[in-house]
């Protein structure tokens, strides 16, 4: 399995655009500052599953009974 089999399939996404960019141009600080915002985004997207796990958690148990 490639490594960009688990990425989304939507037209609109822009990850495959941010894995592509070439980081040679940017400088210790800019780098810095795109791991401190990819940082933020995988604390937002764990938020999000998590979220999503217990929101379905929640109905499979409303269902079972």
């Amino acid at each position: 399995m490639d490594a960009d089999d688990s990425l989304p399939r939507r037209s609109n996404d822009p990850l495959p655009l941010l894995i592509a960019q070439d980081l040679a141009p940017l400088s210790v600080e800019e780098c810095e500052a795109r791991i401190a915002a990819l940082e933020a985004e995988v604390a937002r997207t764990r938020t999000h599953l998590q979220r999503a796990v217990n929101h379905r958690a929640t109905a499979d148990a409303l269902f079972r009974q």
